[in-house]
C-alpha cells in the first residue's frame, strides 16, 4: 500500500462488472466526493464520464492506474442511497452496475469526448503524404484544429481513422480529446430601462422624437411594467407592441434598453388552482385505514374499485408528507396515463410538481434531476414511469405505485430488467418512507403478500358519489356470425347501443388490443402471407401509410399488389386491428368524430395530450385504442365501453394470461359511467362462457384470484415460486442450439425438474438473431442468493468457452 498515493474506484456507463481505479493527488482527494462526476480515458484514446464510487489508498494490482483528466463537478450529482440502491438492483437483478447509471443518468450528464486532429508545425516532408493525407494536411494549414467530422465532409469518406493513422505515424498531425458540456439551461432574455434614463421619462421621449417605432416601444414598455411588477420578457414586449427586434436593437445601442438573460426551467406548472376535494365517507376511512397500516407496516395494497376516487386519497396523502418537508414519488405506468393525472395534481399543487419520463428532452430531465437533488420547492412531488425510481431523492417520504399490476413496471430491454414497484419497495425501506400501492385489480403477488400479512391490505368497494359499477355484457360472436348479426367486426348488440349512446350525446369507447390495419394479409391462392426478413414474424399491414410493416424491428415495404410466391392478385386482409376498426366506424357513423389512440397515433411529445384533451372536451365522440385506453383514464362523458374481441388475450401463451385478461377488461370497463348515470359495457367473444369472463361480469376479483393461486401453486409458478429466465441470442442458428444445449445441460445437473428448456420462443428470430429461452424456477426453500451465484458461476464457465463468447446471454431475475 502506497500511503502517499491516492485513488477513486470510478462507475463507468458501460456493461462492466467493475469499477475501475485511477490515481488522484491529494489535492484531488481533498476535494472530492462520492458521487461527483470525473472525466477519466479509457481504452486507447477515449475520455468517458464517471461516478466516483469509492475513495482510498489501495493501489489495483492487475494494471497500472491512469490518471483522471478532470472533476467535472462542485458538489455530488448523486446521493449515497441513491447509490445504494442502484447497487442492489444491480446485484438483485444480476446486471452491471454501469448499465444501472446508464439507464438512470440523463445522457446530457454523461459528457461526450471530441477527437481533435492538430497539425505539426515541424512536419515538413511534403512528398509523404497521400492524396488524402494531403488534403487533410492542407485544411490545417487555413485552422489549427479540425475536428473528425469535419475530416470526414474533407474526404467525402465515413473511414477517415485509416489515413489519420498513416499520419500520425508519419508525425504530420497529432490527436487529442476534447471534452463538451452536452446540457444547457434555458435563458430567456428579459429587458430594462437602463439606469442614466430612470426617472427621465419626459426627456427620453423628447430624445426619441424622431424615431416613432422606438418612441412606441418605450411606451409599451412603459405600459407593462405598470400591469405587472414582474421582469418584462424580450419576446413578449416585441409581441405585444408588434415593434420589430430591429427597432430594440437600435434602442440598446443607444443605452437606453439593457438586455439581460435569467436562467429559466423548460416545464413549469403554474399555481395551484383548487383545493384538494373533501372525501366522502368510505374515502375518508380508506384514508384513516391507510394511515394506521403504514404506520406500522410501512407497506400498504389499496384495493379500490375503479371509479372510487383513488387520485384524491391519493392526494390528501401527498399533502400530509409534503407538509413535513419531504419528497413524494407518484409513479405511474405509462405516459398515456400521466396527461391527466398531471392535470389532476397541478390543480391541487401547482409548481410544486415535476414530472419525469421518457417524452421529455434530455434537458427536461436534466433539469428535473436537479430540481429533485437539491430538494427544491419544485420538485415536492415527482410524478413519473418506472424511471423515476432511479431518481437522486435525498428526503422522500412517500412512494405511490399507481396501476401497481400493470406489466409496464417491468423493464425487459435493454438491463438492468428491474421492475419499478419491487424495486421502489426496496428504496422506501433504504429511505425509511412509507409505500402505497394501488390499484382496482391487483397483481396476484402484491395480493397474496396482503393476505399473508407481508403488506397491509385497505379495500374501498364503491365507487364515488355513490355512482354504479357498470353492467357488463358478454355478446356470443359466434350466434351471432351464424344468424348474420354482424356488420363488419360489430355485432348488432354494439351498434345500437353505439347509436343510442350517440344520440344522447354521450361518447363511446373501443377496445382493440392490436394497432395497424390487419396483422397480416395473405394469399387466397396458395396461403403465403408476407414475412419480415430479420424475424420470424409475419408483416403488419398499416393502409393509412400503404405499407406492411414488423412490429418487432420496424422493417417496411409498400403493400404488395400481387403473392410474392404464386403471382395472384387474390390477397385479402386476416384479422383486424385499430386501423380497422377506424375506417368501419368512419363508414358506419359517418356524422360523428372518431379518434386512435395507439403507438401509431402517439408518436409525438405531446401526442397523448392532444387526444385524451379532444376527446375529454367533446370533440371525439367515438375513441378506438390499445391497452393505453384502460390505465386508469377518467372520462365523464363515457357511459357505453365496447371490448371488439376478448379472446386473444385469453388464449397467449403466458402463465399470467387469465390475470392479466381479467385486469384489462376489468380497466377498460371501469371507465366506463364514472359520473351518474351507469355505464354499459358490451364485450365480444366467441367464448361467452370461460371463467374469467364469467368473473369479470360480476366483478369477482376474489374468485379470481383463489383460482389463479391454486394454478399457481400445483404448476410451481409465482408467487409460490421464484423464476430466472436466460435469453441466448446469436446469428448462427447451429452455434445457439450447441451453446444453449451446453448451458442448459450444466443447469440441468444442479435443478433438475425446476429447469425447462433450452426451447425456441413463439418468435424464434428478432433482427436476425435466433434465440432459446432456459427458465429456472426456484422453490420457496432454496435459497435465492444462492441459486443466483451459482448461476453466475456457470455463465462465466460459459464464457470461458472461445466459440460460445459471442452469444449474447440475458439473464432477467422474476421475468413476469
Amino acid at each position: 500500500m502506497l500511503f502517499d498515493s491516492y485513488f477513486i474506484d470510478v462507475l463507468l456507463p458501460l456493461p462492466l462488472e467493475r469499477q475501475f481505479t485511477y490515481r488522484i493527488t491529494q489535492e484531488e482527494s481533498d476535494f472530492l466526493e462520492i458521487g461527483m462526476r470525473v472525466a477519466v480515458p479509457f481504452g486507447k484514446s477515449k475520455i468517458y464520464t464517471g461516478i466516483v464510487y469509492k475513495i482510498h489508498q489501495q493501489e489495483p494490482q492487475i494494471y497500472d492506474a491512469k490518471d483522471i483528466e478532470q472533476i467535472l463537478d462542485d458538489t455530488p450529482i448523486l446521493t449515497e442511497l441513491q447509490l445504494k440502491h442502484w447497487a442492489w438492483i444491480s446485484s438483485y437483478y444480476m446486471c452491471a452496475l454501469g448499465e444501472v447509471l446508464k439507464a438512470a443518468f440523463p445522457s446530457v450528464f454523461l459528457l461526450e469526448s471530441e477527437t481533435i486532429v492538430l497539425s505539426n508545425p515541424d512536419f515538413t516532408d511534403h512528398d509523404l503524404l497521400s492524396s488524402d493525407a494531403y488534403l487533410i494536411y492542407e485544411a490545417l494549414q487555413r485552422q489549427s484544429q479540425i475536428s473528425i467530422s469535419q475530416v470526414s465532409k474533407i474526404l467525402s469518406k465515413k473511414q477517415v481513422f485509416p489515413t489519420l493513422k498513416t499520419m500520425i505515424a508519419q508525425e504530420a498531425i497529432r490527436l487529442k480529446e476534447e471534452i463538451y458540456e452536452q446540457y444547457q439551461p434555458k435563458m430567456v432574455s428579459y429587458i430594462r430601462l437602463d439606469t442614466a434614463w430612470e426617472n427621465k421619462l419626459e426627456e427620453l421621449l423628447k430624445f426619441l422624437s424622431r424615431s416613432e417605432k422606438q418612441r412606441t416601444l418605450v411606451l409599451c414598455y412603459f405600459s407593462e411594467l405598470a400591469k405587472s411588477k414582474n421582469p418584462l420578457k424580450k419576446k413578449e414586449l416585441l409581441q405585444k407592441s408588434g415593434i420589430s427586434a430591429a427597432v430594440c436593437k437600435g434602442l440598446e445601442k443607444k443605452g437606453i434598453f439593457e438586455v439581460y438573460e435569467l436562467q429559466t426551467d423548460r416545464v413549469t406548472f403554474g399555481e395551484a388552482s383548487q383545493q384538494i376535494p373533501t372525501l366522502s365517507t368510505d374515502q375518508s376511512i380508506a384514508l384513516e385505514n391507510i394511515k394506521t397500516i403504514v404506520e406500522q407496516s410501512d407497506i400498504c395494497l389499496f384495493h379500490g374499485v375503479t371509479g372510487s376516487g383513488k387520485t384524491e386519497i391519493y392526494a390528501h396523502l401527498i399533502q400530509q408528507v409534503i407538509d413535513q418537508g419531504q419528497q413524494v414519488l407518484f409513479l405511474v405506468p405509462e405516459i398515456a396515463l400521466t396527461t391527466q393525472v398531471i392535470i389532476r395534481l397541478q390543480r391541487f399543487f401547482g409548481d410544486q410538481l415535476s414530472v419525469y419520463h421518457s417524452k421529455y428532452s434530455q434537458n427536461e430531465r436534466a433539469e428535473v434531476w436537479n430540481h429533485i437533488l437539491k430538494g427544491s420547492a419544485k420538485a415536492k412531488i415527482v410524478l413519473g414511469t418506472r424511471s423515476a425510481i432511479l431518481l437522486p431523492f435525498s428526503h422522500l417520504g412517500l412512494i405511490i405505485v399507481d396501476e401497481e399490476h400493470e406489466a409496464s413496471y417491468k423493464q425487459y430491454d435493454p438491463a438492468p430488467r428491474y421492475h419499478a414497484r419491487d424495486a421502489g419497495i426496496v428504496l422506501a425501506k433504504m429511505h425509511k418512507s412509507k409505500i402505497v400501492l394501488g390499484s382496482a385489480t391487483p397483481s396476484l403477488e402484491s395480493f397474496y403478500n396482503a393476505k399473508n400479512g407481508k403488506y397491509g391490505l385497505v379495500s374501498l368497494n364503491r365507487r364515488f358519489g355513490q355512482v354504479q359499477m357498470p353492467n357488463i355484457h358478454l355478446v356470443d360472436l359466434k350466434e351471432k356470425h351464424k344468424k348474420k348479426r354482424m356488420t363488419g367486426h360489430f355485432s348488432d348488440t354494439l351498434l345500437t347501443a353505439m347509436k343510442e349512446t350517440l344520440e344522447v350525446k354521450e361518447q363511446v369507447i373501443l377496445f382493440q388490443n392490436r394497432r395497424g390495419f390487419a396483422p397480416l394479409i395473405a394469399c387466397e391462392t396458395c396461403g403465403v402471407s408476407p414475412q419480415c426478413p430479420n424475424c420470424d414474424v409475419s408483416l403488419t399491414e398499416h393502409k393509412f401509410k400503404h405499407e406492411l410493416r414488423c412490429h418487432y424491428c420496424g422493417y417496411h415495404r409498400a403493400i404488395p399488389l400481387k403473392c410474392d410466391a404464386c403471382g395472384s392478385a387474390d390477397l385479402s386482409s386476416k384479422g383486424f386491428g385499430t386501423e380497422q376498426i377506424e375506417n368501419e366506424l368512419l363508414t358506419l357513423f359517418p356524422d360523428h368524430h372518431i379518434g386512435r389512440l395507439d403507438l401509431d397515433t402517439t408518436r409525438g411529445k405531446y401526442g397523448y395530450a392532444k387526444i385524451i384533451e379532444a376527446f375529454q372536451h367533446g370533440e371525439i365522440d367515438i375513441l378506438v385504442g390499445t391497452q393505453m385506453l384502460s390505465k386508469g383514464l377518467d372520462f365523464k362523458n363515457v357511459t357505453l365501453v365496447g371490448v371488439l374481441n376478448a379472446d386473444n388475450m385469453l388464449n397467449f401463451p403466458d402463465f399470467r394470461a387469465h390475470e392479466r385478461s381479467f385486469q384489462m377488461l376489468t380497466q377498460v370497463a371501469g371507465r366506463s359511467g364514472r359520473n351518474k348515470k351507469q355505464g354499459q359495457v358490451l364485450i365480444q367473444t366467441f367464448n361467452p362462457y370461460h371463467q374469467i369472463l364469467q368473473q369479470v361480469t360480476t366483478n369477482s376479483y376474489v374468485q379470481m384470484y383463489e383460482e389463479q393461486i391454486s394454478d399457481r401453486r400445483n404448476f410451481f409458478y409465482p408467487p409460490h415460486y421464484r423464476m430466472i429466465q436466460l435469453t441466448l441470442k446469436h446469428k448462427d442458428f447451429n452455434l445457439l442450439n450447441e451453446g444453449a444445449d451446453w448451458l442448459g445441460k450444466s443447469l440441468k445437473n444442479s435443478f433438475g425438474k425446476h429447469l425447462l428448456g433450452p426451447t425456441s420462443p413463439a418468435v424464434a428470430r428478432v433482427r436476425n438473431l435466433y434465440i432459446k429461452k432456459i427458465l429456472i424456477k426456484i422453490p420457496p426453500k432454496q435459497s435465492v442468493p444462492d441459486t443466483k451465484a451459482h448461476l453466475q458461476k456457470v455463465q462465466n464457465m460459459f464464457d470461458a468457452i472461445g466459440r460460445f463468447r459471442a452469444i449474447r446471454v440475458n439473464i432477467d431475475v422474476d421475468a413476469y
